[in-house]
Formats: C-alpha cells, structure tokens, sequence
C-alpha cells in the first residue's frame, strides 16, 4: 500500500527512519477516508528509559526466593532514578520538539521523565513522524479510530524515542474485550452461604459464589490482620462502573459479615463512576475481590481514555490506550496497592511490538516496587476467527493475548467443576510471538512440550514466554447487577478470584513483619506443591483441540489452581 507523507520541515535536512509499520491494514479494519487536519490529537511519547535492564535485573533478583535481595523491593524514587532518560535523549528530544514550535516545557512529563504527553493538530503530528494519519472503521462494531500505517522519526532522535501513540496501535484496547460473558442463569438450589465443610458442596459445579471458592481453595478460616497497610487494586476501562448498591446486596446474599463494606473509586484520566449504570465486568471483578478478600481493602481504577471518534468531528479526542495511562498513573503514586488485578486484553499481533514491550516493562517497574499483577489469560483457548498472521504472509498460527504475554505478568486461566476441577475450554493460552521464555518457566514448559510431542507443531512459538500461569474457577460466577442475580464465565472471574487469594497472603506475610510478594512468577514455578493440578481438559481453538492439560504446567491451567494454606506454609 502507497503511504501518502505531508512534507516536514525536517524533510530537506533530515533523513527520516521508519518506526513501525504494517504490511497491510490490519486484519478487521478498513479506511474509511482522510483525518481532518485540525483535529487535535493527544500525544503520548515514550522516551528511552536510561536503565531499563537494570529495572529487570533488580525485579528478578528481589522475586526470586533463592536470592539474598529476596522481597526488598524498590522505592517509587528508586524506581524513578533508574528509568529516568539520559541527559542527551532530554536534550535531544527537546531540540526536535522546538524545530516544529513545541516548547519543551509546556508538555507534561511522567515523575521519572520517561513519558511525555502533548496535544497537537494532526496536521503537525503528520509534520512530526512524516506520516498520513486516516480514518479507519472497525467493520465490526463499526467504530472509528484516528492512525497510521507507518510512522518514521529524524536520525537524530530515532534512538532516543521507544513509541509514540496513537500511530499504529490498531488493538482494540479501546473497545478492549473484557474477557467475560453472560451465561444462562443458573437454577438456584444449594445454600448461597455456607461454611465448615471440608469440600464444596455438588452445586458448586454450575454456582460459584464466595463461599464455593473460599471452601475450594481454603481461605475460609482466614481472618485478615494487615488492613491497615494491604491493598488490592482493580483496573476498570471501557466505561464500567462498579456498583454500591450491588456489591451490597452480593453481600446480603453470598458473604453476611462484610454487609457495610465497601471500596473506593479512583478516576484515573477522566474515568467515571455513575452508580446508575452498573458494569457486568466492573461488578464481577469488585464482588469478587471484595468476596475473597474482606476485609482488605479494594480499590477500582475507573480509567478513561479511547472514545470512539466521530468522523468530520473537529473536537479533541483521546484515542490512547487506557493501559498506558493507567499504568502511568500508578507508576507515578508513591504508594501503590500490593496486589493488582485486570480482566481485559487483546490479540498480541495487533498490538505494535515496540508498544507491547514498552507496556510490559511498565508492569516490570510496577513489580519491582512490590506489587502482584494479574492479568486473564483471555476467552478464545488458543485463538479465535481464522487465525492468520497479520505480517503480510497469512499464515494460520495460534493467537496469544497480550498483555497475558508478558513474562512480568501473573496470567490466569479457566478451570470449572469442583471435584476434582478441570480445564474449562474457553481458557486462553499459548506462546507469546514477541516476549522471549523466562528461565524461571523454562523447566516446568520444557517438560510439557517434551510430553506434547509433534501436536500443534509449527503453530505456535515454542521458545516464546508461555501462559497461563496459573488458574481459577472460570464459569457460573453469581454476580448482581441492578439488583439481580446474573451468571457469568470468562477468565474475568479467574483473575480477581486468584488475586483475592493472593491478597491474603500479602496479608499473612505483612502482618508477620514481612514486605509483599511482588512479582509471583519466579516463586510460584519453585513451589508447584502450592498448587492443585489440573490434568484434565483443553483449550481449542484455530481448528484445532489446542493444548492438553497434563501433570504439572501446561498451557491450559498452568501450575493449576492455589491452596491457600499449603500457599501460606511455603511463603
């Protein structure tokens, strides 16, 4: 495809150097016409991060229960000091910005310097990154989005710049699929509340209420004692409100002794928080945060950003990525919940990769301060629709999500049933195509794929960061919106269901004068006896039956699903 460039004034002096671009217009889209010029775009530029490996190394080194630096986790400045931009990328960065009359000043900055973010007609964003920004429509939802095929930078700065977006971030984080759905509702029958019982009741195989999971994976006895200090953290987008009034009433119906409990709303990047309009998403993640880890206190980031565009509309529009400003956001308070949960992702190739690892090293940063961050492993198993590669050569490959990909991550799939439980097919997993095997995962990934033999060959990256990492209870969540009981599935529930439980013991370990867990991975692959095992099961997808689940890890369930007390002897 012929990209159209609007002259820059750097262009007669100047070689520009292309970014990223796409062989095609990714697959799902079509342009739908030229951008007006006089649309004002909002700017996020992501600055090269002085020492960003340092960053990793101190996050490995304070994760891994064999190191001496074990749990001495980071400070916000610390942190800071580390991924502040050298002296010659400011000055370099900042002489660009003044050859198209931006002052440098007037732009704002992340507290490390590493982001900068600025409002510009497109016409000079078009100047700035030598390109044809378009309008191009979701065939699908028929949205429109403001982007580019293709950006460039000057020589002189091309190094010193990561990602600049929006450009060619064509993920619909915008419209990010919270990854759960509304199922037909279950017959009520079995007790809604209970308690003493050595193993789930039979309902708990199609009804999962608090008291099923905390029955499942023992956290029932657990009386929080480090409220005053431990915090866990939901990521809400796309709009979604959680309820008061609801979570009140799952109280009255699934978990009596925390009724007057509540959270707090932060609004991140003009996020609202209209109690008129109750979220499934929103509602599913806080009722079961709350369900699990009463009473500790949860916090839900409304976070804004992405409005569909209108085309022919002049006004300003943010069409960033509410990751990224979510992520800025939290890496930018001095004091940040412990333990962290999301229940939203996307097709890892439709994510530029520049801006996939730029993310992912934000969540390294996040971790080496001591924070747990979980991430749903996705609906579509191993891949949904057709499968093929969006690099220009069609290839049918599986699909991993993204941000599940990232080895910085705690990504949770899907299990169902309760004794014993089994994978649940939906469950998202696979092999990122981007992020490289963690050595902390190496042995327990090598051994599946010695087991998997030839199945799946060349439709997935066997050298590639591996997913899920563990799994939760997936399917018949009782979940109350505007006052009524609704059933839902997805890893959406897994997640906030796994990170209730890692919360407690951030609980148990702070109230015993210990720090944070932190990054889980390089524990959880040493301690897999912490784990039930989930042997059962598969996750299709692409055509195909996807991954089996077996002993030990697999791309299914992971290590499988906790025990919080065999957990809690080994932290």
């Amino acid at each position: 495809m012929l990209l159209m460039v609007r002259t820059s004034p750097l262009s007669d002096r100047e070689a520009f150097q292309v970014k990223h671009s796409w062989a095609a217009v990714p697959n799902g889209w079509e342009v739908h016409g030229d951008a007006p010029e006089s649309h004002m775009i909002n700017l996020r530029i992501g600055l090269k991060e002085g020492n960003i490996d340092d960053v990793i190394r101190h996050l490995y080194e304070v994760s891994d229960p064999a190191h001496p630096r074990y749990g001495q986790h980071l400070s916000k400045e610390e942190v800071d000091k580390l991924v502040a931009p050298h002296s010659e990328t400011l000055d370099a960065v900042d002489s660009w910005l003044r050859t198209h009359d931006i002052e440098p000043s007037s732009c704002g900055r992340t507290t490390a310097g590493d982001w900068m973010h600025l409002s510009v007609p497109l016409s000079k964003a078009e100047s700035m990154f030598n390109t044809k920004y378009q309008v191009f429509r979701h065939k699908e939802s028929g949205e429109y989005t403001v982007r580019t095929l293709e950006w460039s930078l000057p020589r002189s700065v091309h190094s010193h710049i990561d990602v600049v977006e929006p450009t060619t971030m064509f993920g619909r984080l915008k419209k990010m699929k919270a990854t759960s759905f509304l199922q037909p509702p279950v017959k009520d029958e079995g007790p809604d509340e209970f308690s003493g019982l050595a193993v789930p009741p039979t309902t708990c195989n199609t009804k999962i209420t608090p008291s099923c999971l905390r029955t499942l994976y023992n956290t029932i006895n657990y009386v929080p004692a480090a409220t005053n200090v431990n915090k866990l953290g939901v990521a809400g987008y796309l709009g979604e409100f959680a309820n008061n009034a609801d979570l009140q009433t799952f109280f009255q119906k699934f978990r009596t002794d925390a009724v007057g409990g509540t959270f707090t709303t932060v609004q991140v990047n003009g996020g609202g928080n209209n109690q008129n309009q109750p979220g499934v998403e929103a509602n599913l993640d806080i009722q079961y945060t709350e369900g699990m880890s009463f009473p500790t206190p949860n916090i839900y980031f409304s976070t804004g950003g992405s409005p569909p565009f209108i085309p022919d509309s002049n006004t300003p529009t943010n069409t960033n990525e509410p990751y990224l400003d979510w992520l800025n956001f939290i890496l930018n308070q001095t004091t940040v919940p412990q333990t962290f949960t999301t229940s939203y992702g996307d097709d890892e190739q439709t994510v530029p990769e520049d801006f996939a690892v730029r993310v992912c090293n934000g969540f390294a940063q996040l971790g080496a301060r001591g924070s747990s961050i979980m991430f749903s492993s996705g609906d579509d198993g191993v891949g949904a629709g057709d499968c093929l590669t969006n690099d220009g050569q069609n290839i049918e490959r599986f699909q991993p999500n993204f941000p599940a990909s990232c080895p910085f991550v705690t990504t949770v799939g899907a299990t169902t049933r309760t004794n014993p439980e089994t994978a649940i097919g939906f469950s998202g997993g696979g092999f990122s195509n981007f992020f490289a095997q963690p050595s902390y995962q190496t042995a327990a990934v090598s051994t599946y794929l010695t087991a998997l033999g030839a199945t799946n060959k060349g439709l997935f990256n066997v050298s590639g960061r591996a997913y899920p990492d563990v799994a939760a209870q997936g399917e018949g969540f009782q979940v109350i919106v505007r006052g009524i009981t609704e059933s839902v599935a997805g890893t959406s529930a897994s997640s906030p269901t796994f990170a209730g439980v890692i919360a407690l013991l951030n609980d148990f370990r702070l109230a015993n004068g210990k720090p944070s867990l932190g990054f889980l991975n390089p524990l959880i692959y040493t301690i897999p006896s912490g784990f039930n095992d989930i042997t059962t099961g598969d996750n299709p997808g692409c055509g195909t039956n996807g991954f089996p689940a077996r002993a030990g890890w697999d791309p299914v369930t992971g290590l499988g699903t906790p025990d919080f007390l065999k957990l809690q002897a080994l932290v």
